[in-house]
């Protein structure tokens, strides 16, 4: 029993120092992208806690959101939190996933308040939810292309 616990100190003990490091890696860099990926995981972070609790974010995205954060906050990874540059690899996949999940349904600007990091880069995530109309009363002719 005592094994087990010091194992689980240490693995504790890795995954706060790997998160230390992203924090420290966030503030410290010059802008750019590694800034941009360092901070990623602690914006994700602030994002999931933010939308959970709001009484505009429907249930099915909050699901998927707590879901995230839980992965994110569990030892049990994919790719281990230690290795340096690919630890956090899954956890940015499935923080990322969850989010463009929730922005199908929950109002952009919602999530943008609760994003605490540069706009651009959930803009990004997001990707582009404009759709063009389309007049369903015009036939399409497959050789002429839309009319």
């Amino acid at each position: 029993m005592r094994n087990w616990l010091i194992g689980l100190g240490i693995t504790a003990a890795c995954v706060v120092a790997s998160w230390g490091l992203l924090v420290l890696l966030a503030r410290r860099l010059p802008p750019g992208i590694l800034r941009d990926l360092a901070a990623f995981i602690p914006d994700c972070v602030t994002t999931v806690r933010r939308l959970r609790t709001d009484p505009r974010v429907p249930r099915r995205a909050k699901v998927a959101i707590v879901f995230a954060g839980l992965w994110v906050a569990s030892p049990i990874d994919l790719i281990p939190e230690f290795l340096p540059v690919i630890g956090p690899l899954d956890d940015i996949v499935v923080v990322a996933l969850a989010l463009r999940y929730a922005g199908r349904q929950v109002p952009r600007d919602v999530i943008l308040a609760a994003w605490p990091g540069e706009p651009r880069l959930i803009e990004r995530l997001l990707g582009n939810t404009t759709t063009v109309p389309t007049r369903s009363d015009e036939p399409r002719h497959p050789d002429k292309g839309p009319s």
